[in-house]
């Protein structure tokens, strides 16, 4: 981390942003700290990364692309971060990241599972994953269909070396913010069904969703984990 380099921007967006969670949070009935922050780092520099860790305590930080991840692995300060793998993930690219990633949020196939756990039980570790979720039926974007979560939830329990423990989704992008609501409101709905009475796992998923420009409306939703990078890099 440069001393020399005024960090004020960061300091000061990081502020506003909590202070929108607990307002969301509020307005939701639930507590602030039913949420976690996690920056999304794909615009961020090494520095900034290093900055918000150690000087704004946020902890658990979101990779979109695995070469960009590995060109600054060794430059991070990664006493007590978590590295979340958020991006697409190709199987061939798997075995870069397995043993640096403490999740991957965006399993969304029994071909990328089967590679995970090929690569997780080669280093005697199990994978922490999040099912990622298509709520809003994008053929652009990854994820399974909402009908199809439950079948592809239960299929992951041949795979000895993952651990499911929770969903995400990207949803479309909206023009006018209360028009998220329903592709949260879905997701938590698909996650929590799926969760309690298909897998009859006890306590509540993570439920990752909501972004820079959606975060709020995600929270009031139920998430339990935001992504959020432009806002917070913005200078």
């Amino acid at each position: 981390m440069d001393l020399a380099v005024n960090y004020s921007y960061l300091d000061e967006n990081v502020e506003k942003i909590k202070d929108k969670i607990s307002a969301a949070a509020k307005r939701a009935e639930r507590q602030e700290n039913e949420v976690v922050l996690m920056s999304a780092v794909k615009s961020a520099t090494v520095e900034e990364i290093n900055y918000i860790h150690k000087s704004l305590g946020i902890n658990d930080v979101g990779e979109n692309r695995v070469q960009q991840l590995l060109e600054r692995w060794d430059k991070l300060d990664r006493e007590n971060l978590r590295v979340h793998f958020i991006g697409s993930l190709q199987t061939n690219k798997v075995k870069y990241i397995i043993d640096k990633v403490y999740m991957i949020h965006s399993l969304d196939s029994e071909k990328l599972a089967s590679e995970i756990d090929k690569q997780a039980k080669k280093h005697g570790i199990v994978a922490n994953v999040l099912v990622e979720i298509n709520s809003g039926s994008e053929e652009s974007k990854g994820g399974i269909a909402c009908e199809d979560a439950e079948s592809f939830c239960l299929s992951l329990a041949r795979f000895e070396n993952i651990k499911l423990c929770g969903f995400m989704t990207m949803a479309p992008r909206c023009e006018n913010k209360e028009d998220y609501y329903p592709y949260f409101r879905k997701t938590k709905e698909v996650a929590e069904y799926i969760w309690n009475n298909a897998l009859g796992h006890s306590g509540k998923p993570i439920i990752s969703m909501g972004m820079s420009e959606s975060y709020e409306e995600a929270i009031e939703c139920g998430a339990t984990m935001i992504r959020v990078g432009r806002s917070m890099f913005a200078k």
